[in-house]
């Protein structure tokens, strides 16, 4: 249901910005959320933004280097990736959360109902 784009081949220090489109007539009212696997690793939260775009938050090895925005008339949710380092190597994940707060994000993936396929996303050193 939710589609992610916007994946490749990076070096290090690049950027990339990932997209991901919902075709939920109600998007409005979800909470969005990034999420990352590396070979190897569990699945973790990059950030997630509030139905309301106004709040978001950012795993700390992200924060300065991530932005997460949305656009709710496309309805789109937004990934920009700056200053990429070869750990941020992995596949990434968005995930949908209907909720009936407005300014709310979360970061447990247990938490979503809605999950994308995945994109791929490789820097290299």
């Amino acid at each position: 249901q939710l589609v992610e784009s916007g994946g490749g081949l990076v070096q290090a220090g690049g950027s990339l910005r990932l997209s991901c489109t919902a075709p939920i007539r109600t998007f409005s009212t979800y909470a969005m959320g990034w999420f990352r696997q590396a070979p190897g690793k569990v699945r973790e939260c990059v950030g997630g933004i509030s139905r309301n775009g106004q709040v978001t938050g950012y795993a700390d090895s992200v924060k300065g280097r991530f932005r997460i925005s949305r656009d709710n008339a496309f309805p789109t949710m937004y990934l920009q990736m700056d200053n990429l380092e070869p750990e941020d190597t992995a596949i990434y994940y968005c995930a949908a959360k209907s909720v009936s707060l407005m300014d709310t994000w979360y970061q447990m993936n247990e938490a979503y109902q809605h999950w994308g396929q995945g994109t791929q996303v490789t820097v290299a050193s």
